[in-house]
């Protein structure tokens, strides 16, 4: 077997340890209560969008060899994509002014504006539906062969 069909595999891997990696940093940043516990935290879907998307274009910036993965190894909505889309070519444009420092505080910026102005950002694709929406082609949709 060549190397490369073990890419993808690789790539998934790395983006669910990435994933992982977000959840551990923020349970070990949440304020803890007067008994010592874990005070209870939830996070509202501008602050996860927020996170995912300032994550992965800082990720683009540095140049990381994870920066790459498409949107849904990246764990992000089509919505969040393209917030990040925007966002990295805004940074991109305050790094070469302003240097790598004011990039990533442009991304956290925006990141956050555009994220609550979208409430999260969470649409899909605009070709999904739901299990219970989806079309099965009859035979008299298709082309004919002719």
């Amino acid at each position: 077997m060549t190397r490369s069909r073990f890419l993808p595999a690789r790539a998934a891997l790395a983006a669910v340890l990435a994933g992982c990696v977000l959840a551990l940093c923020a349970a070990c940043e949440a304020p803890r209560d007067r008994a010592g516990e874990p005070a209870a935290r939830t996070s509202s879907p501008a602050d996860v969008c927020t996170s995912l998307v300032s994550y992965w274009v800082k990720e683009a910036l540095k140049g990381s060899k994870w920066a790459g993965l498409d949107w849904e190894q990246k764990g992000m909505s089509n919505e969040q994509y393209e917030i990040h889309d925007e966002v990295l070519v805004a940074a991109r444009a305050e790094e070469r002014r302003e240097g790598r420092e004011a990039a990533f505080a442009l991304t956290d910026r925006e990141t956050r504006r555009r994220c609550e102005a979208a409430k999260g950002a969470t649409g899909s694709s605009e070709n999904w539906r739901p299990p219970s929406e989806q079309r099965v082609p009859t035979s008299g949709s298709r082309p004919s062969m002719s």
